[in-house]
């Protein structure tokens, strides 16, 4: 019986899945979360008096560092060739906390959701690193893709 679990043959083993048959296609994905804070810690991220410097601006990086090294961090992910990553870091006194978005695309044959959502996780644990000196109790919370488009099984988008 075959698995609807790709990254899982026949016999239930884990492997790569083989996409050399795949055509190359443009694809993009959209991930987001969010640090939960208190409203004391998110002031030292918006008036720029954290102690370890721009948390929003070290987080861009590391999230843009880290959907590049997705492939090194998720064992059955293919590395890709990435075209674009851009992540938008939002400060939310309603949260409050800072709400992370990532936006992957690429031209090829499989998917870029795991490279959104490692950028997402990696900002997330970045702002968490930068501030928690400040506060050890925050929380990472709403990791989830919002829209991928592109392959086969086509557009997908998040319920609100």
């Amino acid at each position: 019986m075959t698995s609807p679990l790709t990254h899982f043959d026949d016999k239930g083993d884990a492997h790569m899945v083989d996409v050399s048959a795949k055509p190359v296609t443009d694809r993009t994905a959209i991930a987001e979360g969010r640090v939960v804070m208190t409203a004391e810690t998110l002031a030292l991220v918006t008036e720029g008096r954290a102690k370890k410097g721009d948390v929003l601006g070290v987080a861009r990086l590391a999230g843009i560092m880290g959907a590049k090294r997705t492939a090194d961090l998720i064992p059955l992910c293919h590395p890709l060739p990435i075209t674009k990553v851009a992540l938008d870091l939002t400060p939310d006194p309603g949260l409050p906390g800072v709400i992370v978005t990532a936006t992957v695309r690429t031209s090829g044959q499989t998917g870029v959701e795991m490279e959104a959502l490692t950028a997402v996780s990696i900002a997330c644990l970045t702002i968490y690193d930068m501030l928690k000196a400040a506060e050890k109790g925050m929380r990472i919370e709403g990791l989830r893709l919002l829209m991928k488009d592109g392959g086969k099984s086509g557009r997908f988008e998040a319920a609100p």
